[in-house]
């Protein structure tokens, strides 16, 4: 289980397709914090560090994984958005995020709003239905706050921090 806090930034080094999926390595400080075996939030999907090596960690990811998240698309190095998993004792400080991304969407517009930006995002109507207005989402593994939505859309607001 994640929270939608961004840890750090990884940087894809390797894609390895086959028919199965894919073999992906990814670069990161955050490898020191990880052993084989451990869960890891990439762009908000859930995989596992099957290996680590020289500052990197390799994750499998399966062809349902790839068709269904941002990972299909990724190339060498394209950044990504990376988390560790929740502890107990841990603060929550986005909302719950299990890594079961439910689909992909598209970027719209983005408008500059004071110090914030307004992004409109194209969603998939299976995702749409679940989607409140006021509610938590996450986009590729960021928790942020449903500002509108439409019927097919919604649009949250990022902050500087974010």
């Amino acid at each position: 289980m994640f929270t939608g806090l961004v840890q750090g930034v990884g940087r894809v080094a390797a894609v390895d397709r086959s028919e199965e999926g894919a073999r992906v390595r990814i670069e990161t400080s955050l490898v020191s914090e990880l052993s084989a075996g451990d869960s890891i939030a990439v762009n908000g999907v859930c995989l596992s560090a099957a290996s680590l090596e020289n500052g990197s960690f390799v994750a499998d990811a399966m062809n349902e994984t790839l068709s269904c998240t941002s990972l299909g698309a990724l190339g060498l190095g394209a950044e990504v958005n990376l988390e560790l998993p929740l502890r107990a004792g841990d603060r929550l400080g986005g909302h719950v995020v299990q890594g079961h991304v439910d689909g992909v969407g598209t970027v719209e517009s983005v408008v500059e709003d004071g110090f914030a930006r307004r992004i409109r995002v194209e969603a998939p109507p299976d995702v749409m239905r679940y989607v409140i207005e006021k509610g938590s989402i996450a986009v590729d593994g960021v928790s942020l706050t449903v500002a509108a939505l439409d019927s097919r859309s919604f649009t949250v607001s990022l902050i500087p921090e974010t």
